[in-house]
């Protein structure tokens, strides 16, 4: 359907040098997949997030935030709406004194590499459990990003947004509903389904501590993960580990499908809740796979697997 002329002639006005229309979603996810959105637009400040969303509102058009990109399976007939990243344009990490101790003011388009980097040399301890994990702040924090024993809703004291009518919004950590890989916002900064509020920066409460120590902590972990997570293209894990069992790649390797594929996608031999796109894996070849996945671990353990990654946009049109 497109954006129509009025709305793609605002856009191009007001975002000059900052929108791109037609933009393919496999440039942007760490899947390399995805067919293309209507347009993106890169804000390069909060006042950019904030008319967008007055603009988009004027035009009833819906809008999709993309972080980094990972965790994410984009559809091969892309997005019907226009696509907001924050990254690169925000992604300052400050310092932020804070009543418990020490912590940092990070906006959403930072990665957390980024992040982890800065609390080290400031001697900021309780964020190293995030080291490797890939994507931004803004999306670690919406989907509670962590590893077991510690995870994002451990460290956020409150994160700023720009509300679903273009307001500014400060939510404070006892008005977050986080649970496992999950964020549930107050009504009024969720918006509707298509119109979310945007969070364009957090607060995370760490604690003094000893930079050399921090940077060892920080560089265990990352070594932890190469060891035992593939390299190449991958989302991160595709299925979220069960309650009170075997995680779900233990009990994806038991069904026997490691190395198991469907076209360009095919199951890690590394770690096997990681689908790696080989070279030209389509989204159907990764459901597909997702699909075969659920119903094998279902038919061997019992257990009913939950996707971890999030799928959005459409099917391809034959």
């Amino acid at each position: 359907m497109g954006l129509g002329r009025r709305l793609e002639g605002a856009l191009a006005k007001r975002f000059e040098g900052k929108v791109r229309f037609g933009e393919s979603m496999a440039r942007h996810t760490t899947w390399r997949i995805g067919g293309p959105a209507d347009a993106m637009v890169f804000p390069e400040s909060e006042d950019d997030v904030r008319d967008l969303i007055v603009l988009l509102n004027e035009h009833n058009t819906d809008w999709f935030v993309l972080g980094g990109g990972s965790n994410l399976l984009v559809l091969d007939g892309g997005i019907r709406a226009v696509v907001i990243s924050p990254a690169p344009g925000l992604s300052d990490v400050l310092e932020a004194p804070l009543p418990e101790g020490r912590g940092v003011r990070v906006q959403a388009g930072a990665s957390l590499a980024k992040a982890c980097r800065f609390a080290a040399d400031k001697g900021l301890s309780g964020l190293a459990f995030a080291a490797g994990i890939p994507g931004t702040v803004g999306g670690a924090v919406m989907m509670n990003a962590g590893i077991p024993g510690a995870e994002m809703s451990d460290v956020v004291s409150e994160i700023r947004m720009i509300g679903p009518e273009g307001g500014n919004m400060t939510i404070g950590r006892s008005e977050l509903d986080y649970s496992y890989r999950r964020l549930r916002l107050p009504r009024r900064a969720a918006g509707v389904p298509g119109r979310p509020g945007i969070i364009v920066s957090a607060v995370l409460m760490l604690r003094k501590g000893d930079s050399e120590r921090i940077r060892d902590e920080t560089e265990e972990m990352l070594a932890r993960r190469n060891q035992s997570q593939p390299g190449g293209l991958t989302a991160g894990s595709v299925f979220k580990n069960p309650p009170g069992g075997p995680a779900a790649g233990r009990l994806i390797d038991r069904a026997g499908l490691k190395g198991y594929a469907a076209g360009g996608a095919v199951v890690s031999g590394k770690h096997a809740n990681f689908i790696v796109n080989r070279g030209g894996a389509s989204a159907s070849d990764v459901l597909e796979l997702m699909e075969t996945i659920r119903r094998r671990v279902k038919d061997a353990s019992g257990v009913e697997l939950e996707p971890e990654v999030r799928v959005v946009g459409e099917e391809e049109q034959g």
